[in-house]
């Protein structure tokens, strides 16, 4: 028989496994999990802090139970990899939860053990109040935390994406927080006028945005930064990087990367032909450029464990490598970005360059548009699309998944400007904010409308004295002034430019970047040779000055507007809250719903009870007698086998998991 032993679980690992399964019924399939949980939605643990969701058990995805019911796997939890012996194929391995060493065979190894959050050796890193994000154990903590102590003041290190998706959890549980980069803005896989956008939704929150700092000590109520400032702490969110689980491969004397992570082939195979890799701790190409990379994303590590699983079992898939798509809300914000930015472009000699657009993400006569913010990268020789970065609000991202695509498929910018995508005044417009940026993009690529966008703007400055020309409103130029520009509103442009020399070069600033398309035409067919559009318009120029001054410009700054956090309204209806209680015989055998009150509520078992698992330690008392016969059941069979282990733990003697809902109602 065929054994493949899978090391560790959530995404990669558990995707490897149920993959595995799919492809062949005889393989014997082994998980060891070093943790309690085998398959968990450790993206959700933010939002569970916050009260989006309001059901832990939500979060849990499967259990040893469900999965061996579903896959036939034989899941381990609390069992940790202490070794591999390469010669003899053997894991090495002791179980925690019962306290035995032993060991496995196998044809096939797949690693999957992802990575673990930096802690930095700081002092007062190991205090009380100071967690990192990463398990639902450690959710539990933070949690448990604020509901005791009811901290007044929070700050966040790192401004990455759970470190962003924290301070929006921790706002919402009322706390003032502050968030510390030591790079020069959030985000910072996004450029500047991106992450200016993401800053704005902090700032107008009253989340105190500190950057290019670092935290050099923790005290009981406060942290010490780098430059000598210090920040109110009754709490303190570690989220500055991850680094991958290593230790276990490098023992076992498998070739690392580059980046430091495991180095794979094309097929996810390590430096030794019977073990492959997935995930977080797997170093892959980036699809674009072929560089090796880190891409510690759930999206490419789900993916990546299908593959491995179909070649530890014989096949030959090639993983195409990763675009990194990825993108955060933030309150009411969204960025993101898909493949390479301008400076990796340029970094890996691929002669690149970029626009920007702004537009509505639908008809502007619809009521409650709001601004699209899409910038792309593209090669300036052939057109093909490098990557692309995008803002704004809920929405937005679905641009983004339109240039992930369209990077996988080749396409170039031209080919951009003729996507049909979907038209209606409440969805969308005629011509959608991906067609306009095709349409930027080839304009500057054939020389069209010359452009720079804000990144550029500073290293173009000062190459030669330069005309720069307002052309926005009045009201927009008293507000938020560009400083040491001519104020010459788009309407005026004719009498003023009859003065100009023709040879100067000219820098147009509109609005958004549209006006400035049309006054740069203007002056090309009047004979000026130099004319240039800021991409994008004061709106990118804006967004960029807010995170990273410019040297050669001075841009007024937009007044931002003050926001508080919605009144959440009930995810259940109330109609649907079905309030339920158990018998008051104490003997009879029972069936217990474990899900939560709306699922309840929206169709049951006749008879069953409704104990929700999130309230079930606190309930237990109400089931009787330990040795009445109990079956549980949820949607899928996750949560009840956790209710099984609960109440286990309590004494019950006579538990069965019925499993999900759809299994019960056919028993």
């Amino acid at each position: 028989m065929f054994e493949l032993v899978i090391i560790g679980g959530v995404a990669a690992g558990a995707t490897a496994a149920a993959r595995a399964r799919r492809l062949s019924k005889d393989a014997k399939i082994t998980l060891l999990e070093a943790g309690g949980d085998i398959s968990f939605a450790n993206c959700g643990l933010p939002y569970f802090i916050g009260g989006d969701i309001e059901s832990r058990s939500k979060l849990i995805l499967q259990s040893p139970e469900s999965f061996h019911d579903q896959y036939d796997v034989d899941v381990r939890v609390l069992t940790e990899a202490l070794s591999i012996d390469r010669h003899n194929r053997v894991v090495h391995f002791v179980d925690h939860g019962n306290n035995v060493e032993g060991k496995l065979h196998y044809d096939a190894l797949i690693l999957a053990q992802g990575g673990r959050p930096i802690l930095p050796p700081l002092p007062g890193i190991h205090s009380s109040h100071v967690f990192p994000l990463w398990t639902l154990h450690e959710m539990d903590a933070i949690h448990q935390h604020i509901e005791n102590t009811h901290p007044q003041n929070a700050v966040v290190v790192g401004g990455g994406f759970i470190g962003l998706e924290m301070v929006e959890a921790l706002v919402k549980r009322g706390i003032h927080v502050s968030v510390v980069e030591r790079l020069p803005h959030v985000m910072n896989t996004l450029i500047p006028e991106m992450s200016g956008y993401l800053t704005e939704e902090l700032l107008s929150h009253g989340v105190e945005v500190v950057t290019g700092q670092s935290v050099i000590e923790i005290h009981e109520n406060t942290v010490t930064l780098d430059h000598g400032d210090v920040l109110d702490a009754d709490m303190v969110l570690m989220s500055v990087g991850t680094k991958p689980t290593l230790s276990l491969a490098a023992h076992a004397g498998l070739s690392l990367g580059a980046t430091g992570a495991l180095a794979v082939n094309e097929e996810l195979r390590t430096s030794d032909p019977h073990i492959w890799a997935a995930g977080d701790m797997a170093e892959i190409k980036r699809r674009v450029d072929g560089k090796e990379v880190r891409v510690p994303l759930a999206g490419p590590a789900n993916r990546q464990g299908r593959l491995a699983a179909g070649n530890a079992l014989g096949r030959h898939d090639a993983y195409a490598g990763s675009l990194a798509t990825s993108a955060v809300k933030i309150f009411d914000a969204v960025a993101g970005s898909t493949g390479l930015s301008l400076e990796a472009a340029l970094a890996s000699s691929l002669p690149a360059e970029a626009v920007t657009v702004h537009k509505e993400n639908h008809v502007t006569y619809y009521p409650g548009a709001k601004l699209v913010s899409l910038h792309v990268v593209y090669n300036r020789e052939t057109g093909h699309i490098l990557g692309a970065q995008v803002a704004g609000d809920a929405g937005a991202e679905r641009r983004l998944d339109v240039l992930a695509t369209a990077i996988a498929g080749g396409l170039t910018v031209s080919q951009l400007t003729e996507v049909d995508l979907a038209y209606s005044p409440p969805l969308g417009a005629a011509n959608d904010v991906v067609n306009v940026a095709g349409f930027a993009a080839e304009n500057r690529l054939s020389g069209y409308s010359p452009a720079l966008t804000a990144a550029e703007l500073d290293s173009a400055l000062l190459s030669s004295k330069w005309r720069i020309v307002d052309l926005r409103d009045v009201f927009s130029q008293e507000r938020e002034p560009l400083f040491g520009a001519e104020a010459i509103p788009f309407s005026h442009l004719e009498k003023h430019r009859k003065d100009w020399e023709k040879d100067q070069p000219i820098l147009l600033v509109s609005e958004n970047g549209k006006d400035g398309h049309k006054a740069l035409r203007k002056l090309l067919q009047a004979g000026f040779l130099s004319p240039v559009n800021v991409s994008g318009g004061y709106r990118s120029l804006e967004r960029h000055q807010r995170v990273q001054p410019f040297v050669q410009l001075d841009v007024g700054l937009k007044s931002l507007d003050n926001k508080t956090i919605s009144q959440k309204s009930s995810s259940v209806p109330e109609e649907q809250v079905v309030a339920s209680r158990v018998p008051e015989d104490q003997t009879s055998p029972l069936v217990v719903d474990v899900r939560t009150p709306g699922e309840f509520g929206s169709g049951a078992v006749p008879g069953a009870v409704n104990l929700p698992l999130d309230e079930l330690m606190n309930r237990i008392s109400e089931l009787g007698e330990v040795n009445r016969d109990i079956t549980v059941y949820c949607a899928s069979g996750a949560r009840s086998a956790y209710a099984k282990q609960i109440l286990q733990r309590a004494g019950f003697q006579n538990v069965e998991n019925g499993g999900g809902l759809m299994e019960m109602m056919y028993r």
